[in-house]
C-alpha cells in the first residue's frame, strides 16, 4: 500500500462497522456493563460544527476504552427531535415538521458516522417517533394518578391516599398538595359525588392543572421556558415576551426540592454544577407571616385585635409573607407586592387605579430573570392601600414592584430597609422610613447593614434579644396568635409542563364537564393529527384547535370529548431517553425489568453546562418518581457528569479602507501588514477560504461580490493578503463556523479526533484554529512509517518484524500505556494525544518496526484513532473488525525500573563529564571508576584529589 489514504481507509471500516452491527452491545453477557451517554442532540437544519462533536468524541474514547477493558458497553445515540425551530420553520412554508426533522436527522447522522462514532445505530430513538411518546405520554398518566406521601417520602398510587380518606379523612393524609386544599372527615368524604372526590384529587395529584405567570410569547403563540427568553424578547426571532397568568399543566417537582438537594451528595458531578442547582432549588429556613389588610374604613388599633385574629379566615384579608428574617420584623416600614399577585385588583384604590394598571402593564414586558437581574433601577407604584404589622399593630403601606416575582415565595415581602439593600434602595426612593433594629447595624443613612450580630432595639417583645433567642421567641408567639408559623421553603416553583403548540407530545388527557381525565391506556399513544397550518385558531386556541374531528371517545348521546390543545414542552422526552436505550423496540413497557436492572444508571454522561437547571433537574426528578413506584432500581440517573467546554470560533478579517466601498467610489481592501496609517474598518471572511492566515481572494470574490466588485486588493510584496484574527463564538454571522466534513475530507476523522482533543483540557473553552492540525495530520503519517516503508516508485512496503523487543523499546511502550490508561481514567484526553506523538517518535528514532510493541500500540491508540488502527490492526495478521474485542494492553512496572544512572561527573564543581553506572553499584567502586576515567584525569592534571564525593544516583562531586 501506498502512502496511508484517510478517505478509503475511514469510510471502508466506518461501512464494516455498519454492515456487522460492531458495537452492539452484548445481551447474554457476564461481563460488567458500563453505560457511556452524550446528551440528547436537537437535529438542527444547520448540522454539526466543529464545536459539536467534542463530547461526542470524548464519551467515544471512553467507550473503546473500556470495551478493551473488558467491560459490554452501551454507547447510543438519538435524537430530541421535537420542538420550536421545527414548527417555526413549518409555519413559515407550511412544510410539516416531521418532514424538516427527518432531513435534519438524515443529516445529522451522517455526519456523525462520518467522525467514526461507535454508536449502536440499533438502538437510535427519536422523541418525536409515536413508538417513543407513547411511553413519555405513559408516564405523565402515571404522575397524573400518583400524589406524594410525606410519611413515606415518596410517590404512591392515588389509591392510598383515597383509601387514607376514607378511613380518617385529611387527618393522617400528610401530604404535599395545593395550599387550598380543604380538610375533611372520612363521613364527609364519603358522602361526597363521584365528581367532588375526584376534584379534591386533583389537588394532590404530581401533575395537575393550575394558574400560573408564565412568559408567553403572542408572536410565537406560545409559552416559552426561561432558557427561551433573553432580554424581554424570544431567543428565537426576537419577539416581545410578556408574563402572563394562563391556565397551564403544571409538574408538582417541589415534592422533591429535599430529594434532589439531598441527592447531589451522591453524584459525581463537578460542584460548581451542583451547586447551581442548590440555588436554584434554594431551600430557605424561616417563617411563614400574616399581615392582616387595612380595611378602607378602619383606622388602625381599631376592629383588629392582633391577639385574636379571627378575621384571617379568608386569603384575601391578609397578605402571607415567607421571610429568612423574622427577627427583623419590627424594621417593616413597607409591604411589596409582585405585579402579578392575585390581590392587586382588590387592593388598588380608585385614587391609584391608572397608575398601578400601567406599572402592572409594564411590568409584563419583562421577562422574570431580567426583573431579577436589575438590582441597580428602582420602580414601584403605591396601591392606595394598607396592611398592619402583626407585632406591632403598626400601619404599613402596600406597594408593588417588579423586584417581587409572583412565583417566588408568596409573591409578597416584607420590606426591611435597614437590613435589605434593594429595600433599602426603594425606600431612599419613595422616602419611605427606615428603620434600626439591631444596636450593631452601621451607616444605615448610607445603605443597609444585614448583620445578625448585637441586640435589639426598637423591637418591641426581642428587645435586648440576641439573634438566636429572638427568632424561636418570634415564632412561638406568631403560631400562639395563628399569625404564621416556622416553615422551610424553596426558590423552585412547580414546572409549567404545556406549551402552545403543534410539535410537541399531545397530552394525553381529555375534559368531561371541565375536568380533565385520563384517555386509556389502551388508547396510546395519542398522536398528533393533521391540521391546515401551524398556527393558534382564530379563536386563540393552540395549533391543535385547528384539528377536525379529534376528539376523545363518544359519550352516551352520541357527542364526543374535547382533548387537551397544547402540547408537552420540550423536556418531556428527553426526561427519560436514557432507560429507552436499553430496549428501544419494546411495546410492552418503556423497556423490560431485565434490562434495566442490567443497565441500571448511566455511568458517564457528557454534555453542556446550559442544562445545570433545565433538563438535569427535570431528568431527576423523574428518575426519582419512577424509583418511587418501582419501575427503576437507582434513585439518581446520572453517575458521573462531565460538562465540555466550548470550542470557540477563530474569526478571520479583511480590512476596507474608510470611505471606500460607496456607491462612487470602489473598495479598497488593505491586507494587515499593510494597514499603516490607514483608517479601516474590519470585516469578516468566512475562515474556510483562509489558509495559515492567508485569504484565497478569489475564493473571496466569488462568496462575497457584495464587498470585492471592482475592488482594489492592497497585498503583501509577496503577493499574499494576510487576514486579521480574533477568538469569537462560532456562528454564521460571524462567518467562522468550520463544517467537520471539510476537515474530515482533508484530514481524515482520526485527525479531526485527536486534534479536538489535542486542543485542551475537555472542560475548558478553547479556540479552534485549523492551522494547527497539520502537526496531528503529520503525526498520522510517521505513526504509519512505523508500519510500512515508501519506496520511490510510489508503493510501500510492510516492514513489521518478529525481531526481540529491546528494554528501550518495552520502556517507551509501557510508559505511554501507563499514561494513556490513567489519562482516560481521569478524562485528561489531550495529554494522551501529547504522549503518542512522544512514543512514536522515540520508536522512529530507534528505527522500531516489531510486532509486538507496535501491536499494542495500535491497540491504546485505537479509542482515539479507530480507523488507521482497525486498518493496522488487520494488516498485523488479526481478525478484520477485531479490534473491539482485544485486550487493552496491561501496563508493566518492571519496564520503567532504572537499570543504570547517569551521573555527572563535578571538578571542584563544575560538570565536566557523565558516566552511566549501575543503580546497584557500591560508591567505592563509583569512585574508582570516575578517578580512572581519561577527561576527569586530563582535569586532574596529575594532582591526587583531596576528596571524592559520591552522592547514590544524584551526582559525584571531585575536590582538588
Amino acid at each position: 500500500m501506498a502512502d496511508y489514504n484517510h478517505r478509503e481507509t475511514e469510510k471502508y471500516w466506518q461501512q464494516f462497522w455498519d454492515d456487522h452491527d460492531t458495537y452492539k452491545p452484548e445481551t447474554q453477557t457476564d461481563k460488567p456493563k458500563y453505560y457511556v451517554l452524550d446528551m440528547f442532540p436537537y437535529p438542527s437544519g444547520a448540522g454539526l460544527h466543529v464545536g459539536h462533536p467534542l463530547g461526542y468524541i470524548a464519551s467515544d474514547i471512553v467507550a473503546r476504552y473500556k470495551r478493551l477493558k473488558g467491560y459490554n458497553v452501551l454507547h447510543p445515540m438519538g435524537f430530541d427531535s421535537f420542538g420550536l425551530p421545527a414548527e417555526q420553520y413549518a409555519i413559515q412554508t407550511g412544510q410539516h415538521p416531521a418532514i424538516t426533522t427527518e432531513q435534519n436527522r438524515e443529516r445529522y447522522i451522517e455526519q456523525l458516522k462520518n467522525i467514526g462514532f461507535s454508536f449502536d445505530w440499533t438502538r437510535e430513538v427519536r422523541t418525536s417517533d409515536p413508538n417513543y411518546y407513547k411511553w413519555t405520554q405513559w408516564i405523565f398518566m402515571e404522575l397524573f394518578r400518583s400524589w406524594y406521601n410525606k410519611d413515606t417520602d415518596r410517590a404512591e398510587p392515588i389509591e392510598t391516599l383515597l383509601d387514607k380518606f376514607a378511613r380518617n379523612g385529611t387527618t393522617d393524609a400528610n401530604a404535599v398538595c395545593d395550599e387550598d386544599a380543604p380538610t375533611f372527615t372520612a363521613a364527609e368524604w364519603n358522602a361526597m359525588s363521584a365528581r367532588e372526590s375526584y376534584e379534591i384529587t386533583l389537588k394532590y395529584r404530581l401533575t395537575y392543572l393550575a394558574d400560573a405567570v408564565v412568559n408567553w410569547c403572542p408572536a410565537l403563540g406560545t409559552v416559552l421556558a426561561n432558557d427561551e427568553v433573553k432580554d424581554g424578547v424570544s431567543e428565537r426571532g426576537g419577539y416581545p415576551v410578556e408574563q402572563k397568568l394562563m391556565r397551564q399543566w403544571m409538574m408538582r417537582i417541589t415534592a422533591y426540592a429535599d430529594r434532589l438537594l439531598t441527592g447531589l451528595d451522591t453524584i459525581d458531578w463537578t460542584e460548581s454544577l451542583k451547586e447551581q442547582q442548590r440555588n436554584w432549588i434554594g431551600k430557605s429556613v424561616g417563617a411563614s407571616v400574616k399581615f392582616p389588610i387595612l380595611e378602607k374604613e378602619q383606622e388602625v388599633g381599631k376592629g383588629y385585635n392582633p391577639s385574636s385574629p379571627s378575621s384571617l379566615s379568608s386569603p384575601s384579608s391578609f397578605i402571607e409573607v415567607f421571610t429568612t428574617r423574622v427577627d427583623t420584623i419590627y424594621g417593616v416600614t413597607f409591604m411589596v407586592l409582585a405585579p402579578e399577585h392575585e390581590l392587586v385588583s382588590q387592593l388598588t384604590t380608585p385614587e391609584q387605579r391608572e397608575a398601578v394598571e400601567a406599572y402592572v402593564s409594564a411590568a409584563k414586558m419583562r421577562s422574570e430573570r431580567d426583573r431579577m437581574a436589575d438590582t441597580k433601577a428602582v420602580s414601584g407604584v403605591f396601591t392606595g392601600s394598607y396592611c398592619i404589622n402583626p407585632l406591632n399593630n403598626e400601619k404599613v403601606p402596600i406597594y408593588l414592584a417588579d423586584y417581587v416575582l409572583a412565583g417566588y415565595g408568596t409573591g409578597a415581602v416584607m420590606a426591611v430597609p435597614s437590613g435589605d439593600q434593594r429595600d433599602w434602595n426603594f425606600a431612599t426612593h419613595f422616602g419611605l422610613p427606615i428603620i434600626p433594629i439591631l444596636d450593631a447595624q452601621k451607616d444605615i443613612d448610607q445603605q443597609a447593614d444585614n448583620t445578625k450580630e448585637g441586640r435589639y432595639i426598637n423591637s418591641g417583645i426581642i428587645d435586648g434579644m440576641t439573634y438566636q433567642q429572638a427568632t424561636p421567641a418570634l415564632i412561638d408567639w406568631l403560631e400562639g396568635g395563628g399569625l404564621g408559623r416556622g416553615k422551610i421553603n424553596y426558590r423552585m416553583r412547580d414546572a409549567v409542563f404545556s406549551r402552545q403548540r403543534y410539535w410537541g407530545e399531545p397530552v394525553p388527557v381529555y375534559f368531561k364537564d371541565g375536568l380533565p381525565y385520563l384517555i386509556d391506556e389502551s388508547d396510546l399513544p395519542l398522536e398528533l393529527p393533521a391540521i391546515d397550518k401551524y398556527l393558534p385558531t382564530e379563536t386563540g386556541e393552540p395549533p391543535l384547535g385547528r384539528a377536525e374531528d379529534w376528539k376523545y371517545k363518544g359519550q352516551s348521546d352520541g357527542s364526543r370529548y374535547e382533548y387537551e390543545l397544547s402540547t408537552m414542552p420540550g423536556w418531556a422526552g428527553s426526561s427519560w431517553y436514557w432507560y429507552r436505550y436499553m430496549d428501544p423496540n419494546n411495546d410492552a413497557a418503556f423497556a423490560s425489568k431485565d434490562a434495566i436492572n442490567y443497565w441500571q444508571n448511566v455511568d458517564l454522561y457528557i454534555g453542556g453546562t446550559e442544562h445545570a437547571t433545565g433538563h438535569l433537574l427535570y431528568s431527576r426528578f423523574w428518575n426519582k418518581f419512577m424509583k418511587d413506584r418501582g419501575y427503576v432500581p437507582q434513585e439518581e440517573p446520572f453517575k458521573k457528569l462531565i460538562n465540555q467546554g466550548m470550542i470557540q470560533g477563530r474569526s478571520n478579517f479583511v480590512y476596507r479602507v474608510k470611505g471606500t466601498g460607496t456607491e462612487s467610489i470602489a473598495p479598497v481592501l488593505v491586507s494587515l501588514n499593510q494597514i499603516n496609517e490607514r483608517e479601516v474598518t474590519p470585516l469578516h471572511v468566512d475562515v474556510n477560504i483562509v489558509e495559515n492566515d492567508v485569504l484565497d481572494i478569489e475564493a473571496f470574490k466569488v462568496s462575497r461580490p457584495d464587498l470585492t466588485e471592482n475592488a482594489e486588493f492592497i497585498v503583501e510584496s509577496d503577493g499574499r493578503y494576510v487576514v486579521g484574527t480574533e477568538v469569537e463564538k462560532m456562528s454564521k454571522s460571524k462567518f467562522n463556523v468550520v463544517n467537520p466534513d471539510m476537515i474530515v475530507e482533508k484530514y481524515g476523522a482520526d485527525v479531526l479526533r485527536l486534534y479536538e482533543m489535542f486542543l485542551g483540557p475537555l472542560e475548558q473553552a478553547k479556540p479552534w484554529n485549523t492551522n494547527g492540525i497539520d502537526g496531528v495530520y503529520r503525526f498520522i503519517r510517521k505513526f504509519w512509517r512505523l508500519f510500512y516503508k515508501d519506496n520511490v516508485d510510489g508503493t510501500s512496503t510492510w516492514i513489521v518484524t518478529d525481531d526481540e523487543l529491546t528494554p528501550a523499546e518495552l520502556k517507551i511502550l509501557h510508559k505511554t500505556i501507563q499514561k494513556a490508561e490513567s489519562d482516560i481514567e481521569a478524562y485528561s484526553f489531550n495529554t494522551s494525544v501529547s504522549s503518542f506523538m512522544i512514543c512514536v517518535n522515540e520508536l522512529a528514532t530507534l528505527n522500531c518496526h516489531k510486532r509486538a510493541i507496535l501491536q499494542d500500540l495500535v491497540l491504546i491508540l485505537s479509542p482515539y484513532a479507530p480507523h488507521i488502527t482497525e486498518e493496522l490492526w488487520a494488516a498485523l495478521g488479526n481478525e478484520a473488525g477485531s479490534i473491539s474485542k482485544a485486550q487493552f494492553p496491561t501496563f508493566n512496572p518492571a519496564y520503567l525500573v532504572e537499570d543504570a544512572f547517569e551521573y555527572p561527573i563535578q571538578i571542584n564543581g563544575k560538570v565536566r563529564t557523565t558516566i552511566s553506572f549501575a543503580i546497584d553499584r557500591a560508591p567505592t567502586e563509583i569512585e574508582r571508576e570516575v578517578l580512572a576515567d581519561e577527561i576527569v584525569q586530563k582535569w586532574l592534571d596529575g594532582k591526587s584529589p583531596k576528596k571524592v564525593v559520591v552522592v547514590p544516583k544524584r551526582i559525584v562531586n571531585v575536590v582538588i
